[in-house]
């Protein structure tokens, strides 16, 4: 399989966006089993996430994340992206406190 790249902007200080996708991952950890490891200011993501499977690196920058995962194929990469993108972009809304907000979280 090939990879997938994906980007989503933020607004936030690097170090609030690194909190709350810490936050996102301790989610999907307790949720779907999702290990990550940290390393500096990117992480290695493994494990299932609503029937997909994730294996993807990426990387806090001041302005975004950056990064790439196994892509699961043509019938699922734009479910997987779209799914990447919405929870991304939803811990990262500068105008919400944190993935407490966001109720549909899952």
């Amino acid at each position: 399989m090939g990879t997938m790249k994906f980007e989503v902007p933020h607004s936030l200080p690097k170090d609030e966006a690194r909190k709350r996708v810490e936050q996102l991952l301790q989610y999907w950890a307790e949720k779907y089993g999702v290990k990550a490891n940290w390393a500096g200011d990117g992480a290695k993501v493994i494990g299932k996430v609503m029937g997909i499977n994730l294996d993807a690196n990426f990387t806090i920058t001041d302005g975004a994340i950056q990064g790439e995962g196994t892509d699961p194929g043509m019938l699922l990469r734009g479910q997987a992206k779209s799914y990447l993108q919405k929870k991304f972009s939803a811990a990262l809304d500068p105008s919400k406190s944190g993935i407490e907000d966001d109720k549909g979280l899952a």
